[in-house]
């Protein structure tokens, strides 16, 4: 099977490392071009391209697949399917009907739960159990395409979006080859998702970050995790950003005055009085500073037990 790969950040690298390994022809991998990084603002490749040029790929690197001459030097390649993860591009509908076999996306959710650019925070925000991987043939939709295969797994106390992306892109891996073995010689047929049960997520933005110590403390945790490692939950103390990098609900503990800061007996962080219960934070990073135990944080801060932060 002769394929082309489309795709960018570090979800997107097992899968492309595991057809390599399975000796798929991989005729050309697409992905976001070099963008500005870094405070010194050089040009940074995509993990994709990183791997890509490693193993001697060949790269291409579209503004936009909608630009003239973008569908022929796709059609150049001849291949069979396109497989897609997290790419970072709509596919126009001229790039969907070019391969015989289509386009195969790898999405972390379970479809159709949690349609959109932002599945794994939003199934972490939500509480969810569980989540998964679904690998769907592309149509012109929002992850509204027929699905091939699913997997799940179960959503972590300790997860983030960070640690439970990584396991959702080798889950995707996996479940991609099982996919286009059964879909290359035709033993699978795509299922129509069930609109009724169809939800969506939007973008995260990086002002959802900052913390509303009247949200109960359950809330605020998980948004903790969703947020990290992006933008990362924070709030201020002393006109400066505090991120809140570790934390957890304690359970049975209620104080008056949302955002005030209490000891807590085990000595390793400090808690934070919420709308409903304390949040205890276990580790911090305040602005200009290196992120470290909320408990080193403290020795350096004597009058920040007793003091109120703000909510946003």
């Amino acid at each position: 099977m002769r394929l082309v790969f489309m795709g960018s950040p570090r979800f997107a690298v097992p899968p492309l490392e595991y057809l390599l390994a399975d000796k798929y022809q991989v005729a050309a991998v697409y992905t976001q071009p070099d963008r500005p990084a870094g405070r010194g603002r050089g040009l940074l490749s995509s993990p994709v391209k990183q791997v890509a040029c490693a193993r001697g790929l060949k790269v291409v690197q579209p503004d936009s697949l909608k630009a003239a001459g973008a569908v022929e030097q796709l059609k150049g390649f001849e291949p069979d399917v396109i497989v897609v993860a997290a790419f970072g591009q709509i596919l126009p509908k001229s790039v969907l009907a070019l391969p015989r076999l289509g386009c195969i996306n790898i999405h972390p959710s379970l479809l159709p739960c949690y349609r959109g650019a932002s599945p794994v925070a939003s199934a972490i925000l939500a509480g969810e159990d569980f989540t998964g991987v679904s690998i769907m043939v592309m149509d012109e939709g929002l992850d509204t395409g027929p699905v091939l295969a699913r997997a799940q797994i179960p959503i972590s106390h300790r997860d983030t979006t960070g640690s439970l992306t990584e396991k959702l892109s080798w889950l995707g891996a996996w479940l991609l080859g099982e996919a286009l073995v059964g879909w290359g010689r035709g033993e699978l047929t795509p299922q129509p998702q069930n609109e009724a049960e169809a939800t969506h997520c939007s973008p995260i933005t990086k002002g959802e970050g900052e913390i509303d110590w009247r949200l109960p403390a359950a809330d605020i945790w998980r948004r903790v995790r969703a947020f990290n490692p992006w933008p990362v939950c924070y709030t201020r103390w002393r006109g400066k950003s505090l991120k809140i990098i570790e934390a957890a609900p304690l359970a049975g503990e209620q104080i008056p005055g949302a955002g005030r800061v209490v000891a807590l007996s085990s000595k390793a962080g400090f808690g934070v009085a919420t709308g409903d219960g304390i949040l205890g934070v276990y580790r911090v990073q305040l602005e200009g500073k290196k992120e470290m135990p909320a408990g080193e944080f403290l020795r350096g801060q004597r009058d920040f037990i007793g003091s109120v932060l703000p909510s946003g």
